[in-house]
């Protein structure tokens, strides 16, 4: 059985250790090994105890939970760039390796979705790395892509592509056709 919770300062060692864990996973194929080896524990643990304890009301963090145990969290609030017509954005989202593709993603995209909603958002960004096969993921829930830059990850460049939901009503009625 999995819970879904608002994440909380004590959740950072949990979030800290599954963001690396999945991004190293996720990204040994996609990103050079030196600029895959500057993300690291200590680093990641430092930026979520600092964006756990200052999160503003119009941002969220969200945890997935299995027997007490942090597996996944989802983070997001309004769209950074403001260069897209989508008022808000995913800025991660991760699951621990072992608990990929069991439907926990989307439980944590529509927990995400519902609570911009909440808040008034209209539409949702996210960005992917261009080559990263989970983008597949967005496109199951008829995310379109609607942007692409370069973006910097240590000292390499990466193309990144960002999909959009014009309609995060649209988004949250996509779960009775996926």
């Amino acid at each position: 059985m999995f819970s879904i919770r608002r994440a909380s300062y004590a959740d950072a060692e949990a979030i800290a250790n599954i963001h690396v864990t999945s991004w190293k996973n996720t990204y040994t194929d996609l990103v050079d090994e030196k600029d895959l080896s500057n993300i690291t524990y200590e680093n990641r643990k430092t930026l979520w105890e600092a964006v756990l304890r200052m999160q503003k009301k119009e941002q969220c963090t969200f945890v997935i939970q299995t027997d007490g145990k942090t597996v996944g969290f989802v983070s997001g609030g309004p769209e950074r760039t403001k260069r897209f017509n989508y008022d808000s954005e995913i800025y991660t989202i991760y699951l621990l390796p072992e608990y990929q593709r069991k439907g926990l993603g989307a439980m944590l995209l529509r927990a995400f979705a519902e609570e911009m909603k909440e808040h008034g958002y209209q539409s949702l960004l996210v960005w992917v790395l261009t080559q990263n096969p989970s983008s597949r993921f967005y496109k199951r829930y008829d995310a379109k892509p609607v942007g692409e830059e370069k973006t910097t990850i240590g000292e390499g460049t990466y193309q990144e592509t960002a999909y959009g939901w014009e309609s995060i009503e649209q988004l949250l009625a996509s779960w009775n056709k996926a």
